[in-house]
């Protein structure tokens, strides 16, 4: 496996999610994910921040993200609820259901002191995202220095963008609309301060901005899909860790992000192939 010479920090929400047509779970969450999938990738550090609860899910996520070797030196444990969600596949696509809003996550904000700043530092960016309750510590990551990362999901309404997307440098969304409306919605998101933007749009491929251009990655189709869990954190993650690792390369910014997106379209369509999104799956109760 090549390695990449990046370093990544996932900052922000883990959770489980628990399959109910086979009463299965399996460890996930946005960050987590990109934790785990810039491993896979082969980059040089990978880690995760966040709070854990104080159950057997917590348990069960951390002993994964260690037997994997996911550097967790800033995680705390607090007394709590883990956080959950509740799915089920529908001809291989995952469908979300009810879930418990990160548990004692979403109830306890992270409050960065000078520490917490000085060890994100030390990535090359820190990715978090609008379920992962850090919002409130962005402008003063953004002040540090720090290069980060965002996941706008599929439902941030414009006044989000319009709070939070200038402390962001990359931009990540799920669009459902026609071209010309994933245009217009990238040149507002690039409006508000990011250096580089991008939608998701399942079948359809990604499409990307860079102020200059438009770029646009066809969805890599592949038979028998078992999963779709994961595909867009894992393109996320993919392209944020080769396109990285093209800048310092001195590879020219537009071919580095051409060749990103290709590698990350290329490990999403894998990532379809495996249970959850990234395996380790153990039985439940209700």
């Amino acid at each position: 496996m090549t390695e990449h010479k990046v370093k990544v920090l996932g900052f922000g929400d883990n959770v489980v999610d628990m399959y109910e047509h086979s009463h299965i779970m399996y460890p996930g969450g946005n960050c987590v994910n990109l934790s785990v999938y810039s491993k896979m990738y082969g980059v040089e550090r990978t880690a995760y921040m966040g709070y854990f609860g104080d159950d057997d899910i917590a348990e069960y996520i951390i002993s994964v993200m260690d037997k994997l070797g996911i550097e967790m030196i800033k995680c705390k444990q607090l007394e709590g609820e883990s956080g959950w969600s509740k799915c089920t596949l529908k001809d291989g696509d995952r469908v979300f259901g009810d879930y418990n809003q990160g548990g004692i996550r979403g109830k306890t904000p992270y409050i960065l002191d000078r520490f917490d700043l000085t060890y994100m530092k030390e990535f090359d960016f820190v990715h978090s995202g609008n379920y992962c309750y850090t919002e409130s510590q962005l402008s003063k990551m953004k002040a540090a220095g720090i290069k980060i990362s965002f996941d706008f999901s599929d439902d941030s309404s414009k006044e989000y963008y319009e709070q939070y997307a200038q402390y962001v440098d990359y931009a990540f969304c799920s669009f459902d609309g026609t071209d010309k409306e994933a245009e217009e919605h990238l040149k507002f998101i690039l409006s508000l301060g990011p250096e580089l933007a991008s939608v998701t749009r399942g079948s359809k491929g990604c499409m990307m901005y860079d102020g200059n251009q438009f770029y646009v990655q066809p969805a890599k189709l592949i038979d028998n899909v078992v999963d779709t869990m994961g595909a867009g954190d894992s393109f996320l993650a993919i392209f944020m860790d080769s396109y990285i690792d093209g800048l310092h390369n001195d590879i020219e910014k537009s071919d580095a992000i051409t060749r990103a997106l290709q590698d990350a379209a290329e490990f999403a369509a894998e990532i379809c192939r495996i249970d959850g999104a990234f395996g380790y799956g153990i039985p439940y109760k209700d």
